[in-house]
């Protein structure tokens, strides 16, 4: 799979272990603004995974920083991506089986490096169901198109 990843300085040095890891079992992985542990605000390494992954460079990103949540509002705010903040294995793969997450957010403060490579695996491994899902991910587009979900029916 190949996947974009970043972090702001508080999870640099995760993303960078993650980055590895992943390379090591077979991904193609890039890390996008590397801020190397300096000071950097979140919204301008989730802009770029989020970007690159809305654009189709990238099949998923992976963003991490202090609590994982601002990396998502900012993720969010790209057309076309769907970032989901998962802090266990099961919220990262309902976030994919259920609503087709591209964009994995995570907390560096919260989570150790194994549970952080854990819910990765996680991620990566599971598919989209489809079915009824796939209605709500179309509202989900509506609502990104200025329109209201209640309009999108099966």
């Amino acid at each position: 799979m190949n996947i974009a990843l970043s972090a702001d300085h508080r999870g640099s040095a995760s993303i960078r272990a993650l980055s590895e890891k992943l390379a090591r079992e077979g991904h193609t992985t890039t890390v996008l603004g590397d801020c190397s542990g300096q000071a950097c605000d979140y919204p301008e390494p989730a802009y770029a995974v989020a970007k690159a992954v809305a654009e189709g460079r990238f099949e998923i990103g992976i963003l991490i920083c202090g609590t994982g949540i601002g990396m998502s509002i900012a993720a969010n705010k790209i057309k076309g991506v769907r970032a989901a903040v998962a802090h266990d294995e099961i919220a990262a793969e309902l976030s994919r089986s259920h609503n087709n997450a591209n964009v994995l957010c995570m907390s560096a403060d919260l989570l150790g490096q194994r549970l952080i490579e854990k819910i990765a695996e996680s991620f990566l491994k599971t598919e989209f169901e489809g079915g009824r899902h796939s209605r709500r991910l179309r509202k989900i587009a509506a609502i990104e198109n200025g329109q209201d979900p209640a309009s999108v029916h099966d």
